[in-house]
C-alpha cells in the first residue's frame, strides 16, 4: 500500500513554535484577510505557513492575488515598525514605497514559475520614521496550492545594507586619499579631495573645507604650534555639492560654522533624492596634541540615520583631509627650505664663481713674480733669501690647489661639472699619476709600489677627474702613514675598473668611517704629517666617482692602515669624446704642475734688435695684473692697456692691435661681451683674442673656446707658458693672412698645433721613428757639456741655467735656443718623474752644438715600463715633438731622450 501522506497541521497546531509571530498570528482573527479562517486554508498553504514560520532565516510568504503576508520573526524584525500591522496586509501596501523595486521580480516568478535571486537590491523602507534606503540580497519563488497551480510567492531575504554602505564608503576614502594635487599645496591638495568626493556624493552629498592661514612658521612636523593659522579665523578654500558663493568666504572659528542653514544651501541628496536636514561641522586638527587646522563641513545623506558608523566615517574623512593638509604644508616647509638651501647653494657657487677671480688674480700676481726671480736670480740671492721665497713658492702652490679644491667641488654640487668620458690607458695613466707622488713618498722615508699592468679591454673615463681621483686618494695615504708603505693597484672586473690604494698608516676608527666620505669632515684624533687642506679631498673624490657611475669605499683598522677601494664601469665615450680628451690632457697637465717645485719653464727671449714688434692691447680690471702683464709681454711686443671691455672697443677703434690679451670677469663689459663684440664687427672679426680666466676646468675652455676665443688660459698661469701662447697664436694668426685663399684657415686650438710625425715603430716608448745607429757620427760641435744632476724638481732651474748660458756662448738663434729650452726642461721634468727604481738617483744632460743643428741627450737610469710616456700627449708632445725631432728609447739601464734640432 502507498504511504500515506501527512495530515496537514490544524489550526490548534498550526501556529505553534512560530516565536512571537506565530502567536501574533495564531490571536489574529483570518476571518478579516483575503485569505479567510484558517479551518478553510488549503493543506499546501499550511504546510508553507508552517515552514515559514520554524525558520530562523528571514522569510516571507503572499498567499492570493491580494498578496496577503505571512512572515517570521527574523522578517520581523526587517520591516522595522511597519510589524505587527503587516501581518495579514497587502504586501503592496505594506513595502508601497518599495514596491516600484519589487513589482517586478515577484510578478515574474508568480507568472513563469521561475525563482529570481537579486543581490545587494536597493529597497527604499519607511521602519525607522524616514524613507531609509536598504540593501537586500532576495529570492522570490512560486507558491503552489493543493491543485498545482501558483497561488502566492515565497520569499527568502537578508539585509546587506552595512556591508553595501561600508563597501561604498571606503571606496570613498580610497578615492579621496588619491586625489592627488600639488604637494606643496593645502588648497589644491583639498580641491582635489572635494572633486573626489563629488564623484559619488551618496554618502556626502556636501562638503567644504575652511583653513586657517598658516604662514609656514610655527611647523614643527608633526604639527602647528598655537592656533596653526594667523588668528584672523578660516577661510573657504574648497566645496562641493553646492555653489561655493553660498557659503560664507570667511568664519571667525569652527564653531561658528555651527550656525550654517542646511534649508539656506538648498540641494537635495542621498540615493532617493530627498532633501538633506542635517549637516555636520568636523574640526581638522594637525594630529594628536596638533592645532587646529580649520575645519570640514559636511551634509547628511538623507536617507541614513547619524548613527555611530557614520560618525566614524566622518571622522576618518576628517582625517584624511587633515592629513593631506598637514602632509602638503609639511612638504611645502621642506620645499621651502630645500629652496631655501638651493638658494644659499647658488649663493655659494656664485661666491665662489666671483671670488675665484680675487683669489686667482693674487696667486698668479704672486706665483709668477716668484718663479721668475727664482728662476733668473737664484744663483746671485743670498742662500737666505733664497730659501724664504722657495716656501713662499711652495705655500702658494698649496694655496693654488686649495683653492682648486673649494672651485671643483663648487661646481660640481652646482651641476656644471660632468664626466666625459673618453678611451682611456687607465692602467697606464693610473701608474704614471702614482709616480708623480713617488718622490713625496720616498722623502717620508715610504716604499710606494704601483701595480697596474694593462686592462683586457678599453676604459672610457674622464681622464682629469681620474687623475685627481688617484692623487687624492694617493697623498692622503702619504699624509697619513708614517712607516711602512703605500700599495697602488689597478685591476680589471668583469663589470669595471677596480682601484685599490692600501697604506700601513695610522687607520681610521670604526666611528669614523661614515663620515669619511663628507666633505670638511676630519677625525678629531687622527695623526697626520700636516692638518693642512680644506676636508674636500676625499668628498671630492666620492663625488667624481660617482659622476663615473661607480663607488668608493673604505676598510681601515686603527694602527693597521687602510684600503680605500673605487669601482667604476668601462663606460662608454661621450658623444664630444675628442674635443673633450684634448681639453682634459690640457687640464691634466696643468694639474700635474702644482705638484712640482718649478715645471720647468722659462721667459722667452726678448725680441731681436730691428725684429719687427707686435701690438697686444692687455685688458684687465687689475691694475697689478695689467702692470705684471705689461712687464711679461714688453721683451716682445709693444704693450697697451685697458681696464675694461668698453674701454678696450675704444683702444681697439683708435689703433688696431695685432692680438688682443682679455680677462673674462671685468665690469661693464667683460671678456665674453668684448669678444661677441669684436667677432661681430668685419673690422675686427680675425682680431686674435686669448683670454684669461679665474675659472679653471674643462667646461671653462670649452666655454671660452666656443665663444670664438683663439686661446683660453687659467690662472694662475707661468709667466713663458703665457708669452709661448701668445707668440703661438700670432705666428697661427699670421700664418694664416699669409696662406692661399683657396686653402682652409688653421683651427682654432687651445695649443699650437702639432707637426706632422712620422709614424711610430712598434716600440711603444718611441715619439719618432727609431734613432739612428750608434755607429752614425755625431755633427761637429763647436760647443759640448755633460752635466748630472739629482733627481729632484729642484734640478731644474739650474739646469735651465746651464742650457741658456751654453746656447748664449754659442750664438744660438734666440728662437732656437728658447724651444731647446722648452724641449729640454720637459724631457728632464719627464725623468724626473717617472723613472722608477733607478739605479742612480741622478740625470744625465749632454748637449752638442754643431755648425748645422743642436743635439741634446737626456738620460735617467730608471725603467719606465709602467707607463705611456707623457711626452705621447697633451704639454709633453707640443714641448717636444712641437720644436725639434724627438726620439726615446728605452733599455733595461734607462731611458734616453734624444732632441735634435737643425740651426737656420
Amino acid at each position: 500500500m502507498p504511504a500515506e501522506e501527512p495530515a496537514a497541521p490544524s489550526g490548534a497546531d498550526l501556529f505553534s513554535g512560530g516565536g512571537e509571530n506565530g502567536r501574533l498570528m495564531a490571536a489574529l482573527d483570518w476571518s478579516r484577510t483575503p485569505i479567510g479562517p484558517v479551518s478553510a486554508w488549503p493543506a499546501s498553504l499550511r504546510f508553507a505557513v508552517r515552514t515559514v514560520l520554524a525558520s530562523r532565516f528571514p522569510m516571507i510568504l503572499t498567499w492570493g492575488p491580494e498578496y496577503t503576508q505571512i512572515y517570521n520573526d527574523a522578517y520581523a524584525q526587517l520591516i522595522g515598525a511597519k510589524h505587527p500591522g503587516a501581518i495579514g496586509d497587502d504586501l503592496r501596501i505594506t513595502l508601497a514605497e518599495g514596491w516600484s523595486a519589487l513589482q517586478g521580480p515577484v510578478e515574474h516568478a508568480i507568472a513563469t514559475r521561475e525563482p529570481s535571486w537579486i543581490p545587494q537590491l536597493l529597497l527604499p523602507l519607511e521602519r525607522a520614521g524616514y524613507r531609509e534606503e536598504a540593501y537586500f540580497t532576495v529570492s522570490h519563488a512560486p507558491a503552489f496550492g493543493d491543485d498545482g497551480e501558483v497561488a502566492g510567492m515565497h520569499a527568502v531575504c537578508t539585509e546587506v545594507t552595512r556591508q553595501v554602505l561600508a563597501e561604498r564608503r571606503q571606496e570613498l576614502l580610497r578615492r579621496v586619499a588619491s586625489s592627488g594635487g600639488r604637494l606643496d599645496d593645502d588648497a589644491a591638495v583639498v580641491r582635489a579631495m572635494c572633486a573626489a568626493i563629488d564623484e559619488e556624493a551618496v554618502d556626502v552629498p556636501l562638503a567644504a573645507v575652511w583653513l586657517g592661514r598658516s604662514d609656514g612658521e610655527g611647523f614643527d612636523g608633526e604639527g602647528f604650534d598655537g592656533e596653526g593659522f594667523d588668528g584672523e579665523g578660516f577661510d573657504l578654500v574648497a566645496a562641493c555639492g553646492c555653489e561655493q558663493d553660498r557659503l560664507p568666504a570667511t568664519v571667525p572659528s569652527a564653531a561658528a560654522l555651527e550656525d550654517l542653514r542646511v534649508g539656506d544651501l538648498g540641494a537635495r541628496g542621498g540615493p532617493l533624492g530627498d532633501p538633506v536636514t542635517e549637516l555636520v561641522v568636523l574640526p581638522l586638527t594637525a594630529g594628536t596634541g596638533g592645532g587646529h587646522l580649520g575645519a570640514l563641513v559636511v551634509r547628511v545623506n538623507p536617507n541614513r540615520a547619524l548613527d555611530a558608523e557614520y560618525r566614524s566615517f566622518h571622522e576618518l574623512l576628517a582625517g584624511q583631509v587633515a592629513g593631506a593638509v598637514v602632509n602638503a604644508r609639511a612638504y611645502a616647509a621642506e620645499r621651502s627650505r630645500a629652496e631655501s638651501l638651493a638658494e644659499l647653494d647658488r649663493a655659494k657657487t656664485a661666491f665662489f664663481s666671483d671670488v675665484s677671480h680675487e683669489l686667482r688674480t693674487p696667486v698668479t700676481l704672486l706665483l709668477g713674480p716668484l718663479a721668475d726671480v727664482l728662476a733668473d736670480s737664484a744663483d746671485r740671492l743670498p742662500a737666505d733669501v733664497r730659501d724664504r721665497l722657495v716656501l713662499a713658492q711652495r705655500n702658494g702652490h698649496r694655496l693654488r690647489r686649495l683653492v682648486d679644491d673649494l672651485l671643483d667641488f663648487a661646481s660640481i654640487e652646482a651641476g656644471r661639472t660632468g664626466a666625459v668620458r673618453v678611451a682611456t690607458d687607465v692602467a697606464a695613466l693610473t701608474a704614471e699619476l702614482a709616480g708623480v707622488l713617488r718622490a713625496a713618498a720616498e722623502r717620508a722615508g715610504l716604499q710606494l709600489t704601483v701595480d697596474s699592468p694593462p686592462l683586457a679591454r678599453t676604459a672610457y673615463v674622464d681622464p682629469r677627474m681620474w687623475e685627481k681621483i688617484v692623487l687624492n686618494l694617493v697623498s692622503n695615504a702619504v699624509k697619513y702613514t708614517f712607516v711602512g708603505s703605500i700599495a697602488v693597484a689597478l685591476r680589471g672586473a668583469d663589470d669595471g675598473l677596480v682601484l685599490q690604494v692600501s697604506d700601513t698608516g695610522v687607520g681610521i676608527p670604526a666611528d669614523e668611517l661614515p663620515h669619511v666620505f663628507e666633505r670638511f669632515h676630519r677625525g678629531s684624533d687622527s695623526r697626520a704629517r700636516s692638518r693642512e687642506g680644506t676636508g674636500l679631498g676625499l668628498a671630492l673624490v666620492a663625488e667624481l666617482v660617482a659622476l663615473h657611475g661607480g663607488e668608493v669605499t673604505v676598510a681601515s683598522e686603527p694602527g693597521v692602515g687602510s684600503t680605500f677601494t673605487v669601482r667604476v664601469p668601462y663606460g662608454r665615450p661621450d658623444a664630444d669624446g675628442t674635443g673633450a680628451s684634448e681639453a682634459s690632457d690640457a687640464a691634466r697637465a696643468s694639474a700635474l704642475t702644482p705638484w712640482d717645485d718649478d715645471p720647468g719653464w722659462s721667459d722667452a727671449p726678448a725680441a731681436a734688435p730691428g725684429e719687427p714688434r707686435t701690438a697686444v692691447l692687455v685688458v684687465d680690471d687689475n691694475a697689478d695684473m695689467r702692470a705684471y702683464l705689461t712687464r711679461l709681454l714688453s721683451p716682445h711686443h709693444d704693450v697697451r692697456t685697458a681696464g675694461d671691455g668698453e674701454e678696450a672697443l675704444r683702444e681697439i677703434a683708435r689703433s688696431h692691435p695685432d692680438l688682443v690679451l682679455t680677462d673674462v670677469m671685468m665690469p661693464v663689459l667683460d671678456g665674453f661681451e668684448l669678444l661677441r663684440a669684436l667677432r661681430g664687427d668685419p673690422a675686427t672679426r680675425d682680431l686674435p683674442v686669448v683670454m684669461l680666466t679665474a675659472r679653471a676646468g674643462q667646461e671653462a675652455a670649452v666655454e671660452g673656446l666656443d665663444a670664438g676665443a683663439d686661446d683660453y688660459l687659467p690662472k694662475p698661469f707661468e709667466s713663458a707658458e703665457l708669452v709661448a701662447r701668445v707668440r703661438a697664436v700670432l705666428d697661427r694668426a699670421a700664418g694664416t693672412r699669409s696662406e692661399p685663399a683657396a686653402e682652409a684657415p688653421a683651427p682654432p686650438v687651445d695649443t699650437a698645433p702639432a707637426p706632422t710625425v712620422a709614424p711610430r715603430p712598434r716600440d711603444p716608448m718611441s715619439l719618432a721613428p727609431a734613432p739612428r745607429p750608434e755607429s752614425t757620427p755625431p755633427p761637429p760641435a763647436d760647443r759640448s757639456e755633460r752635466w748630472r744632476f739629482p733627481s729632484t724638481s729642484a734640478s731644474i732651474p739650474a739646469l735651465r741655467r746651464r742650457l741658456r748660458a751654453l746656447f748664449e756662448s754659442a750664438g744660438l738663434d734666440e728662437d732656437l735656443a728658447y724651444d731647446l729650452l722648452l724641449a729640454t726642461c720637459e724631457a728632464a721634468t719627464n725623468a724626473i718623474e717617472h723613472a722608477q727604481d733607478p739605479t742612480e738617483p741622478v740625470i744625465e744632460v749632454a748637449v752638442a752644438v754643431g755648425d748645422d743643428d743642436v743635439v741634446v741627450t737626456v738620460r735617467d737610469s730608471g725603467h719606465w715600463r709602467e707607463r705611456v710616456p707623457s711626452m705621447d700627449r697633451g704639454r709633453g708632445s707640443m714641448l717636444m715633438s712641437a720644436f725639434a725631432e724627438v726620439t726615446a728609447t728605452p733599455s733595461p739601464e734607462g731611458t734616453t731622450v734624444v732632441i735634435r734640432a737643425r740651426r737656420a
